[in-house]
């Protein structure tokens, strides 16, 4: 058998994943199933655009559950590592300034399952984070990024 992909994430992440797992099976999968037996009341299937938005998203609901299942059961807990505090790791948030003369900017690095950078937490797998991972205060890094190269000073870790 396969090796199962492993998926890096934080104790507050794998908890998010879990409430949303939860919502989507109690909540969500109710509400899809009584949006089908509507849809079913209006009769003929075969030209019945509501039925068919339904079903697509009963899919959607039911795959995304298989997925946040998978990501659940294969979860990689990122424990803290306190003796190495200024070193770039996975669950760090990492404060840098784009050189020469940039704006200073903070990024939690997480793992793919729970990026979200609007919530200002960024990949391991993004070429900033790939770029930064190891990396200690102080030093000057260069990031290849799709825009291309930028170079950047790490100002801290926590």
């Amino acid at each position: 058998m396969a090796m199962e992909k492993e998926y890096p994430m934080t104790k507050a992440g794998k908890e998010k994943l879990e409430q949303e797992l939860e919502y989507l099976k109690t909540v969500k999968r109710k509400e899809v199933v009584e949006r089908i037996k509507i849809a079913r009341s209006f009769g003929d299937l075969s030209e019945n655009s509501e039925y068919d938005a339904a079903k697509d998203e009963q899919a959607f609901v039911e795959s995304r559950i298989q997925m946040l299942e998978n990501m659940i059961r294969n979860a990689k807990i990122i424990e803290e590592d306190l003796e190495s505090s200024d070193i770039v790791s996975l669950g760090r948030t990492v404060t840098f300034v784009e050189l020469p003369d940039g704006e200073e900017e903070s990024y939690t690095i997480v793992g793919s399952a729970e990026a979200d950078p609007f919530e200002g937490k960024i990949s391991n797998d993004s070429p900033i984070a790939k770029s930064l991972l190891g990396r200690r205060v102080g030093e000057e890094v260069t990031v290849q990024t799709p825009g291309g190269e930028m170079l950047v000073k790490i100002i801290a870790v926590k």
